[in-house]
């Protein structure tokens, strides 16, 4: 018999309240006399049956439970248990998800599955599509990474490659979807006072609450870190709203607002000779030339209304401003340059269940475009205040618009056949309209790109058991250049380089699921890229200049890797006290098919093995303490696999308390236990020649950290 068209977990719980239904018969015959009515007929009690509601994470882990591969929830109430100051902290133990902080700002490098592997930190974060919400924060200039904060969060959505699919993702890395609290999760008010090493400090107070139809959460913090090394200060301040109304039971809407500023500075990068003599200290051209990031005040609003059919089909409707300005190196004395971008982004999504030939289907349809209203950047020599104007480019009306057919078909009571389709315009529009000097490279000062791309996917999950997958899927993701990709700031790159769109076939199976005290999945996965976008330091920074990046189509190359996590309840007491090890494992292999110069070389920027565990000890009380490592593998740094970045293991430790009526919750977080010098990030240079170049970012030295919240 097919199964109806429901959830398998739904399933299973219809058939634990058959199991309860079954019982209670099975009693009947052993009534007592009090349960006679007066004429001696047998009659039983009147029986109440509660279930209790999902929550939204419930809900929201349920749906990515149907996704044919690789996906992870991560709870801000988890990772608050420790420091919670960047996406490195939301982002540990995730597999295949590499987050590593540099500088301590909010410039994190992050990558799925080796996209974006070669952007170094401090550039626009690219290969993975971000989201609030459900609503795109990734534009055709890639992601902003000021509003990659943590600020507001209920839960964050990890989905890998091609499982992202119903985001309207066709990226290599996925998409990563951060879901703001609401006055329906936390409702009540908060205040939440951190601080530790390295002048850290943080302060953030939140309110929620119901009134009448409508909801409301509004969280306002402010952060300072004065940095580990010198001139690392980051300062940054920011408000989150959400609010939601609901009109009738079919009808309701919510508008979400983030808005931030942001300043840090940027100690540049060291030689490995450097980062051992002394890990602490800047690079001497980076410090005379006052390299600065300032974010005077980025604003992201975005509106989701949805309205539901009389047959439980839905209609999601979604609108996004996005403002976003940005002045890098302000203070410098060379070639401070001044972004302005300003992106519309709109969506509608259409989602239906229906029985196809008797079989329960699920399908829908979607539509997402982001777009450049406003784009550009102006670079000056020495001062914006002197007016000399070195160079300006413009990118506006570079958009990407994805329209998305999607089905997912239950063959049998246990199999699931997840189909889809996406087209994709790509349009990159980029005018170098000014520069102070000749354009002798050969390539054009206006770019103009637009074209359509198909990107399918076919996918299968099978149950083994009631809460244990099999899965596997074939895809295509596209990948878009960004546009400042294509020409920057720099004052030496003053054309438009050509770049065509990356794309990528990938082949992915494994496990995931619960069964008895495990809780955990693996993935592997292969992808043939054509035409990857590798990005690459030219030139370093000097004194008179900055550093020249340049992004290249490069010969083919294959990523392919491992994603392991696992969750162990090692021991449960009688009293409710548990002993748990979480560890999560991703194989990085990413290398050249064939490449006339490099052969089969390794890809750099990223380590081949990461390792992650944490063995914690949970009371009943509320009171925890748990040990963690973190394991890193050498890192290529050039092209010519000439030069590594060492491997390297970190200890820590967190302990402290959540009381059970979450009322007060305080902790202690301490990093790097034996104050190890290590390298946390890597800007890919070309060719090293077996030279300790300047292209390491230093990790944090030995640092602790602890936070108090109040909930009243």
């Amino acid at each position: 018999m097919n199964r109806a068209p429901l959830a398998t977990s739904a399933v299973f719980r219809h058939s634990s309240l058959f199991a309860v239904s079954s019982a209670l018969l099975t009693l009947a015959p052993w009534v007592s006399a009090d349960d006679l009515s007066p004429t001696g007929d047998k009659r039983l009690s009147t029986v109440t049956v509660q279930a209790a509601k999902q929550t939204e994470v419930q809900a929201a882990q349920a749906k990515l439970d149907e996704v044919a591969g690789g996906t992870s929830l991560v709870t801000q109430a988890e990772v608050e248990k420790g420091r919670s100051a960047t996406l490195e902290d939301t982002l540990a133990y995730q597999p295949g998800v590499y987050a590593q902080a540099a500088g301590g700002n909010d410039a994190i490098k992050i990558s799925i599955r080796g996209s974006g592997a070669n952007t170094s930190p401090g550039y626009f974060r690219e290969g993975t599509k971000f989201l609030f919400d459900g609503l795109a924060l990734t534009g055709a200039g890639g992601t902003p990474y000021e509003l990659l904060d943590t600020q507001g969060l209920n839960y964050t959505e990890v989905l890998r490659g091609a499982n992202a699919f119903e985001y309207g993702a066709l990226s290599l890395g996925g998409a990563i979807n951060f879901v703001t609290q609401s006055g329906l999760t936390a409702p009540g008010n908060r205040v939440k006072l951190e601080g530790g090493s390295f002048g850290w400090q943080k302060q953030t107070l939140s309110t929620g609450g119901v009134v009448g139809d409508g909801d409301y959460f509004v969280s306002v913090d402010n952060s300072r870190r004065d940095g580990y090394q010198d001139f690392t200060l980051a300062k940054a301040q920011g408000v989150v709203g959400n609010f939601g109304y609901r009109f009738n039971p079919k009808l309701e809407t919510r508008l979400i607002i983030r808005y931030r500023e942001e300043y840090h500075e940027n100690a540049g990068l060291l030689t490995l000779a450097q980062l051992k003599k002394d890990s602490r200290q800047t690079n001497i051209a980076t410090r005379d030339t006052r390299g600065d990031s300032t974010k005077p005040g980025s604003t992201w609003v975005g509106s989701k209304t949805t309205y539901t059919f009389d047959d439980d089909a839905t209609l999601e409707a979604g609108l996004v401003y996005h403002n976003y300005p940005q002045i890098l190196s302000r203070k410098s004395t060379v070639n401070p340059n001044y972004w302005d971008w300003r992106d519309i982004n709109y969506s509608l999504k259409y989602t239906r269940k229906d029985e196809l030939f008797g079989l329960s289907s699920t399908s829908t349809a979607g539509w997402s475009s982001t777009e450049h209203v406003r784009a550009g950047v102006r670079t000056y020599q020495g001062s914006k205040d002197l007016d000399i104007l070195q160079k300006q480019v413009k990118y506006d009306g570079s958009f990407d618009h994805v329209f998305s057919l999607g089905n997912d078909l239950g063959l049998t009571d246990n199999l699931y056949l997840a189909t889809g389709v996406s087209a994709i315009q790509i349009k990159r529009d980029v005018n170098v309209t000014f520069s102070d000097r000749a354009n002798t490279s050969g390539l054009p000062n206006h770019y103009d790109y637009d074209e359509w791309k198909l990107a399918p996917r076919i996918g299968l999950r099978y149950y083994i058991a009631p809460d244990v997958q099999l899965f596997g899927n074939v895809s295509r993701s596209i990948d878009p250049p960004s546009s400042w990709s294509i020409s920057g700031s720099g004052i030496t790159s003053n054309y438009a380089k050509p770049l065509v769109p990356q794309a990528a076939n990938t082949v992915e199976f494994g496990i995931k699921g619960k069964s008895g005290i495990f809780d955990g999945s693996l993935a592997f996965y292969k992808s043939w890229i054509k035409n990857e976008l590798l990005s690459v330091e030219v030139l370093p920074a000097t004194t008179t200049s900055a550093a020249v990046v340049s992004t290249s189509n490069a010969t083919p190359t294959i990523h392919q890797g491992i994603e392991a996590g696992l969750s162990t309840r090692l021991w449960e007491g009688s009293n409710g006290d548990t002993l748990t090890w979480r560890q999560a494992y991703t194989l990085n292999d990413f290398h050249y098919e064939n490449d006339p110069l490099f052969d089969k070389n390794e890809l750099p920027g990223l380590p081949k093995h990461v390792y992650q565990g944490e063995l914690q000890y949970q009371f009943a009380s509320g009171f925890y303490a748990g040990v963690n490592v973190r394991s890193v593998s050498s890192t290529a740094v050039d092209y010519a696999n000439t030069f590594y970045a060492p491997s390297y293991t970190l200890w820590g430790a967190r302990l402290g308390y959540d009381d059970p009526g979450k009322t007060w919750q305080v902790y202690l977080d301490l990093k790097n236990l034996t104050d190890k010098d290590y390298v946390t990030a890597v800007s890919p240079v070309y060719n090293a020649q077996g030279k300790d170049v300047a292209a390491l970012y230093p990790g944090d030295g030995f640092g602790a950290f602890t936070g108090i919240t109040y909930n009243f």
